[in-house]
């Protein structure tokens, strides 16, 4: 029964996320998601009461799924990470909905940083681990480092949203790597980095 209900919310959710993203909060209703998941009202409002409860579920779990590239922690690994992202956000509708939903947020009266966060961690600890293998540049303040990274990659994904669907997010997020590296890597590592071959690579 347990694990009926647990498959049941997850098809709940991807469901929701398909709507999302294809919708917005505003064009979503909880009909067009229950339709989507082929579950009652019942079934719905069993696990999510509202939708605004749906959205933020949705929001909050976005990185849910994701398998990460392997690789050892530091700054190639967290270049890696973006550019992984940069893929999912163009075909992943449960990363896509998050996303999208985090902007919107303040339709469905929300204010949450967390999904925001959770991202800034998990850049922390690449960039943590990049300053103890002496990757950084001495300056650098590794905090501030991952809440600027995030600011700049969530700007730098809306914008490809809005121009182009996502369809040159891949490229952006070299480019946004090309101007952010001199400023935080030693010449070394730059040097090692060749984000633009790593593109070729990725996209091979």
């Amino acid at each position: 029964m347990q694990e009926r209900a647990v498959r049941t919310r997850e098809v709940i959710l991807r469901a929701a996320a398909e709507v999302f993203d294809e919708f917005g909060f505003s064009g979503a209703s909880i009909s067009k998601i229950m339709k989507r998941a082929g579950v009652t009202q019942g079934g719905m409002y069993f696990h999510f009461p509202s939708k605004e409860a749906l959205a933020r579920a949705v929001m909050v779990e976005q990185g849910e799924g994701l398998r990460l590239p392997p690789g050892e922690d530091g700054l190639e690994r967290l270049v890696d990470i973006t550019l992984y992202l940069a893929e999912e956000l163009q075909s992943n509708p449960t990363l896509r909905a998050g996303v999208r939903l985090a902007a919107e947020q303040g339709e469905f009266g929300v204010q949450d940083d967390s999904a925001y966060r959770l991202w800034a961690e998990q850049f922390g600890g690449q960039l943590r681990a990049a300053q103890e293998k002496g990757e950084l540049l001495p300056e650098v303040n590794v905090e501030e480092l991952a809440w600027v990274l995030v600011s700049t990659y969530t700007g730098t994904q809306l914008f490809s949203q809005i121009s182009t669907g996502r369809a040159d997010l891949h490229q952006r997020v070299v480019s946004l790597w090309r101007y952010l590296l001199p400023g935080v890597a030693t010449p070394a590592v730059r040097q090692h980095l060749d984000v633009a071959v790593r593109r070729k690579r990725a996209a091979a």
